[in-house]
């Protein structure tokens, strides 16, 4: 389902010296390795790639970072986890994975948590944002920048979801989070955690009735072909980071963690930007092929299960609160 051809994006890194200093050819070169489970064409890999493009510009070409793109590293539970031990160098992900261990991110599976892309950017590249990149660390993992949150609609091979009551009993695929499955829950469904390499095939034979996602990636990794409705439920918006392997991050001096900030700044700008486009082109390409039934459900009736939904959401994951109570506040 998945391109699995390998891209190998040249950067650099100096191990020794300054920004400032001569990068002679005596200096001892980097080969990082950085995965994310999308294909070429996402956000995801806009995002490594410019970020690989950036790092060797700013650094006079002394570092490799090799970017596998399509889950060629394993999934993202599995990546976070190398990226936590040192064995991967870095990973662009959903925050959704994190949930297993970063406990606080669970506020982002709250339903209704944003009203659009546009605002839950605002968040995450604001005093919030920052705040919740500074958790990493403890975990082993350096936070460089959100990148998009992305639009996580529900579609599905048969059922036509309208309101809140068609999500009753519905099998339906969600990222391996602890919130998401416990909000789905809530919501009625029968969520049905599972690798996203996964997902095409349990459409295809019936394993699962349902999944979320993008318009970009529904189109990306031809979901379309095992779906009969899209609904543009917009449950959640989900933040995805770069982040960077804690124990390579401090090998680094100064100059060079200066770098990565840097290129990271400029690499979230341009997948922010790259997201938008292919957001509203998916749609007219999905609204012009007529391959799939496209819904605009009533948004009211799934807004007016949120108190009951946060209950339970709080109940697992009170540490959620604090950060519920600052996004509301904005």
């Amino acid at each position: 389902m998945l391109r699995t051809a390998r891209y190998l994006i040249s950067s650099a890194l100096l191990l020794a010296g300054t920004l400032g200093g001569s990068m002679g050819a005596s200096a001892q070169t980097i080969e990082l390795n950085a995965g994310h489970v999308l294909t070429t064409a996402s956000h995801y890999h806009a995002a490594a790639a410019k970020l690989a493009e950036l790092v060797a510009e700013k650094s006079k070409g002394q570092i490799k970072i090799n970017v596998f793109p399509a889950a060629q590293l394993g999934g993202e539970v599995k990546m976070i986890q190398s990226v936590r031990t040192g064995t991967q160098d870095i990973v662009v992900t959903g925050e959704a994975p994190l949930e297993n261990t970063v406990k606080d991110y669970t506020v982002f599976s709250f339903p209704y948590l944003f009203s659009s892309v546009d605002e839950a950017n605002k968040t995450l590249q604001g005093p919030i944002g920052k705040e919740m990149l500074g958790l990493l660390p403890q975990y082993g993992m350096v936070g460089l920048g959100f990148i998009s949150a992305l639009e996580r609609n529900v579609f599905t091979n048969g059922r036509v979801i309208k309101t809140a009551a068609d999500m009753q009993g519905l099998k339906i695929r969600v990222i391996p989070g602890p919130g998401y499955v416990t909000a789905y829950k809530a919501l009625g469904a029968q969520p049905t955690p599972m690798a996203y390499t996964e997902l095409y095939m349990a459409l295809q034979n019936g394993a699962v009735d349902a999944g979320e996602n993008s318009p970009d990636l529904f189109l990306q990794d031809r979901f379309i072909e095992v779906s009969k409705t899209y609904s543009f439920t917009k449950i959640m918006y989900m933040p995805a980071l770069i982040i960077i392997s804690k124990a390579k991050w401090d090998g680094f001096t100064p100059d060079q963690q200066k770098i990565f900030r840097e290129a990271a700044a400029e690499a979230v700008t341009f997948a922010i930007g790259h997201y938008k486009k292919d957001y509203a082109a998916a749609i007219e390409t999905m609204k012009a092929g007529g391959k799939v039934q496209i819904v605009e459900p009533d948004l009211a009736t799934f807004r007016a299960t949120a108190p009951d939904v946060y209950a339970a959401l709080l109940k697992e994951f009170p540490q959620a609160k604090p950060w519920l109570d600052k996004i509301k506040a904005q």
